[in-house]
C-alpha cells in the first residue's frame, strides 16, 4: 500500500435532476432533462430564457431556519452537499482528528442574491438599512467556512474561484494536500447559484448562452446545431481520504483518485486557445501524474458546454492526447441534462465520473441529433451504456483559460500501467 494513495469515500450532490447521489444517479441513468424556463425571476426581456434550476430544494432539511436565512443559496447548496458526503462517508459516527481534516469548497460568483438584494436596499433605503449579514452571504469562502464550523474541521481550508474549472481545481488541490500528508480527510468541491438577474444579464450580453427557447434541445453538446450553453446551478462535494485512514475505518471506497492536471491557456478571457494547447497539456499532465497508459482510460466525462468553440476544441484535444485510442473512448457531457453549473460543474461532473467507475454506468449526452464534422468522437447519445471501467477522466475548462483534469481508477486495480 502506497502511503500517498487517496481514495473517495463520500459523495454529495445538489443538481437540477436530483438532490442526493441516489436521485442524481437515477436521473443520469434515465437521461433526465433538467432544463426548463427560468422561474427564479421574469426572463421576458432577456436573450436567454432557459436554465437548469434546482427544484424542490428545502434548505431547512439541512440547516436550521434562522441560519439558512442568513446564507445565500450557493452556501445552502454547499452545506447540503457536504452533509450528504459527510454522512455517506460514515464520518458522523467516527471520531477523527479534527486538526487533520480540512475543506475546500469554491465558487465562481458567490452570493449573487445577496449582492442584488443589498444593492437594491442601498439605492432605495440608504446605507443605514444594510444588514451586516450581507457580508457573510456574499463572500465566496462562506460555504467552506460554514461547513468547517459545522463539523469542526480545523485542517486546511480554502475557497478557490477559477470560473468553470473551480470544482475540479478544488478536488485536485485537496488531492495534493492528502498526497503531501498534510491531512487525513478532505471535503472538496464547489457550489454555484447565480440564476439571478445581474449575472444572467451579463452572460446574455456575452452571447455565450443559447438563445434557443426549446428546452428539449437547448443544451446539446457536440451537436452540429448547438449555439451556446444553458446555465445551471448546484453543488458537488466529495470526501477524499488517505487510503490507510479509510481502511482503518473499514468504510466503503468508491474509487481512487490518481491524477490531477492544471494549466492555463494564457490566450483569451472567454475563447479557448484555437489549437487546444491548454486542454492538451492539462490532460497530458493528469495522465503523467497518474503514471497511467492512455489505454487504461475508458471514458471521459467531457466539459462539453454546447458552445461551438469549446466542443470542437475539446474533441480535437482528446484526439491529440489519446491518438488511435481516442476511437475506443466513450465520451459524454452531462451538461446536456443539467446545464452548465459554472463553478459548480467540475465537482458535480466529478461525482458523476466516480459513479461511472464505481457502477459501470456511462451517462448519455441527450439532445444529440446531428453530428458535427469537427466533433468525431464516440459520444454516448442513445441512452446510458454499461462498461467495465478501469479508469476515467473528468475535464473542466473555464473562462479566462483555466484548465483542470482529474483521473480516477477503480479501487483495487493494482495493474495501473498496462
Amino acid at each position: 500500500m502506497n502511503e500517498h494513495q487517496v481514495v473517495i469515500t463520500g459523495l454529495g450532490a445538489v443538481t437540477p435532476i436530483g438532490i442526493g447521489v441516489k436521485e442524481f444517479g437515477e436521473g443520469l441513468k434515465a437521461g433526465l432533462n433538467g432544463i426548463a424556463r427560468v422561474t427564479n425571476f421574469d426572463v421576458t426581456d432577456f436573450r436567454s430564457k432557459l436554465a437548469g434550476e434546482v427544484k424542490d430544494f428545502q434548505a431547512d432539511e439541512w440547516i436550521d431556519r434562522k441560519s439558512a436565512r442568513r446564507m445565500d443559496r450557493f452556501t445552502q447548496f454547499g452545506i447540503a452537499a457536504s452533509a450528504m458526503a459527510f454522512e455517506d462517508a460514515g464520518l458522523e459516527s467516527f471520531s477523527f482528528d479534527n486538526n487533520r481534516a480540512g475543506i475546500i469548497i469554491g465558487s465562481g460568483i458567490g452570493g449573487s442574491q445577496a449582492i442584488e438584494e443589498g444593492y437594491s436596499i442601498l439605492q432605495e433605503k440608504g446605507p443605514r438599512r444594510l444588514n451586516p449579514f450581507f457580508v457573510s452571504r456574499l463572500l465566496i469562502n462562506m460555504a467552506a467556512c460554514m461547513v468547517s464550523i459545522r463539523y469542526g474541521l480545523k485542517g486546511p481550508l480554502s475557497a478557490p474561484s477559477v470560473a468553470c474549472s473551480t470544482g475540479s481545481n478544488a478536488i485536485g488541490d485537496a488531492f495534493r494536500i492528502l498526497q503531501r500528508g498534510d491531512a487525513d480527510i478532505m471535503l472538496a468541491g464547489s457550489s454555484e447559484a447565480c440564476i439571478t438577474p445581474l449575472p444572467w444579464g451579463c452572460f446574455c450580453a456575452t452571447r455565450s448562452m443559447t438563445a434557443n427557447d426549446c428546452a428539449e434541445n437547448a443544451s446539446r453538446p457536440f451537436d452540429k446545431n448547438r449555439d451556446g450553453f444553458v446555465m445551471g446551478e448546484g453543488a458537488g462535494i466529495v470526501v477524499l481520504e488517505n487510503l490507510k485512514h479509510a481502511l482503518n475505518r473499514d468504510v466503503e471506497i468508491y474509487a481512487e483518485i490518481v491524477g490531477y492536471g492544471n494549466t492555463a491557456d494564457a490566450y483569451h478571457i472567454t475563447a479557448p486557445e484555437p489549437e487546444s494547447d491548454g486542454m492538451v497539456r492539462v490532460m497530458q499532465a493528469a495522465l503523467r501524474d497518474a503514471d497511467m497508459n492512455i489505454e487504461k482510460i475508458g471514458y471521459i466525462n467531457a466539459h462539453g458546454t454546447s458552445t461551438v468553440l469549446n466542443d470542437k476544441c475539446e474533441s480535437a484535444a482528446i484526439e491529440k492526447v489519446f491518438g488511435e485510442h481516442a476511437e475506443s473512448l466513450k465520451v459524454s457531457s452531462i451538461k446536456s441534462m443539467i446545464g452548465h453549473l459554472l463553478a459548480g460543474s467540475g465537482s458535480v461532473e466529478f461525482v458523476s465520473t466516480v459513479m461511472s467507475v464505481f457502477t459501470g454506468m456511462i451517462p448519455p449526452t441527450i439532445h444529440y441529433e446531428e453530428p458535427d464534422a469537427e466533433c468525431t468522437l464516440d459520444y454516448v447519445t442513445n441512452g446510458a451504456e454499461s462498461l467495465d471501467l478501469n479508469a476515467a477522466m473528468s475535464n473542466s475548462f473555464g473562462f479566462g483559460g483555466g484548465n483542470a483534469s482529474l483521473v480516477i481508477k477503480k479501487y483495487g486495480d493494482a495493474d495501473e500501467n498496462s
